[in-house]
């Protein structure tokens, strides 16, 4: 049989994406946010980093290293994994909470081990103290987190109506649009200013390295050495250790 429309958009999409990049460079998508000094420290270690990166002028967002052959995007968080999946970037550094949320077809090689931090159902401290999570039957809660959220609940048999935002999650509970909010916690710090209290947690998110498929098959040589050198600098053994 004759090839699949998607499969032919599939490959213009593709032949697309390969003509923008340099040629013989790697094209790797760097988180924007609390990730990014992480990131960038990584390279740093393995002298591969551009100089500019490190305090980069805002309105950049694309750095090459020409004796390495490699490019860095700076993307939103959240767009690290398109880039990535559809071939734009070979490969790219998430949070696993944005990973996880967004279910990409990506290869997901190597734990990075920084920016460690906990997606948590947090409610009001006076309701916390008198709450039983084991008893919830039916909740209303605001997260940027639904497909995790909705997850979290179905395993537990508890209903749930999920009301999506994109801004401050503790805003929801002040103003009574939902009781309890699913968010990222790292100090509890933000939290606490605002009267909330975390009181269960739904996963620990670390910095991950993602690796387009198609990328790893075809510059198999330099994606896999760049991902042993990764290895290397954060004590992980390669696959075959």
């Amino acid at each position: 049989m004759g090839e699949s429309v998607k499969g032919m958009k599939t490959k213009r999409r593709e032949a697309r994406t390969a003509a923008s990049r340099p040629a013989d460079f790697l094209t790797v998508a760097l988180p924007k946010g609390k990730l990014y000094q992480g990131a960038v420290a990584l390279f740093a270690r393995m002298g591969l980093a551009a100089e500019e990166m490190r305090e980069p002028d805002p309105r950049r967002l694309v750095f090459e290293n020409r004796a390495a052959r490699l490019r860095f995007a700076i993307v939103r968080a959240t767009d690290v994994p398109t880039y990535v999946e559809y071939g734009a970037a070979d490969l790219g550094i998430v949070g696993s909470d944005v990973l996880y949320e967004q279910e990409r077809d990506v290869y997901e090689p190597i734990d990075l081990k920084f920016g460690r931090c906990r997606l948590m159902v947090a409610e009001p401290e006076a309701l916390s103290r008198v709450d039983n999570p084991g008893r919830w039957s039916g909740v209303r809660i605001a997260t940027k987190f639904p497909n995790l959220t909705e997850s979290f609940f179905a395993r537990r048999g508890i209903p749930v109506e999920i009301v999506k935002l994109y801004g401050s999650m503790e805003l929801a509970p002040i103003l009574g649009l939902s009781e309890r909010i699913v968010d990222l916690v790292d100090t509890g710090r933000t939290l606490k200013a605002n009267g909330l209290a975390p009181v269960e947690t739904i996963m620990e998110s670390t910095a991950r390295l993602i690796v387009n498929r198609a990328a790893l098959k075809i510059k198999y040589d330099r994606v896999s050495k760049l991902m042993d050198d990764i290895r290397g600098q954060i004590g992980q053994p390669g696959e075959g250790g």
